[in-house]
């Protein structure tokens, strides 16, 4: 029998991390474990909630200690923080885009990045705004790192093939600096 919610989460981490977010699924925790699928689901119910389980565990991995006085430079921190947390595993910013999950290490993690954009003066609703602004950037740039290289055919468009080279740049580092910059200007 498998001992707790904790386990279950766990060896889902490391289907992922070896097969990717397509090679989750009960039946392989189950086989992993060792257990029936019913006891994988007596513990996560559902592979919707599977999914917030394992994008929190994702999320659990952004340290929220010995962050920056500035309120900018926390920001900044913690995405870079989050960043790092999702790249630590394999399809790790699909499996947090794809969920909505409201769990703990989640809930801290905006709580810290929202504090710290109320700490700059920012009014409430734009705190709010930078705060899925600035989420919504770095999944989405960190998605496209972790997925597939593909070349980009713009089709003789011609305000994209001048810029062009800047669309492929594959400098992450780089990119994930300059949106976040810009969107805590």
């Amino acid at each position: 029998m498998t001992k707790s919610q904790g386990d279950v989460v766990r060896v889902a981490l490391e289907v992922l991390d070896e097969q990717g977010a397509a090679g989750v699924s009960m039946r392989a925790i189950a086989q992993r474990l060792g257990v029936r699928m019913n006891s994988v689901l007596w513990h996560v119910k559902s592979k919707s909630r599977l999914d917030e389980l394992m994008a929190d565990a994702i999320v659990a991995g952004v340290s929220l200690d010995g962050l920056p006085e500035s309120w900018r430079e926390r920001a900044a921190e913690i995405m870079r923080r989050y960043r790092r947390a999702l790249l630590a595993h394999r399809d790790g910013a699909a499996v947090v885009a794809g969920t909505y999950a409201s769990e703990p290490a989640t809930l801290d993690t905006a709580e810290a990045l929202v504090a710290a954009l109320l700490d700059g003066g920012l009014p409430e609703r734009e705190a709010a705004w930078t705060c899925w602004s600035l989420l919504y950037f770095v999944l989405g740039l960190t998605q496209e790192e972790q997925g597939d290289p593909h070349s980009l055919d713009v089709g003789g468009r011609a305000a994209l093939t001048r810029v062009l080279p800047g669309l492929t740049d594959a400098s992450f580092d780089e990119r994930f600096e300059f949106g976040v910059g810009k969107l805590l200007a």
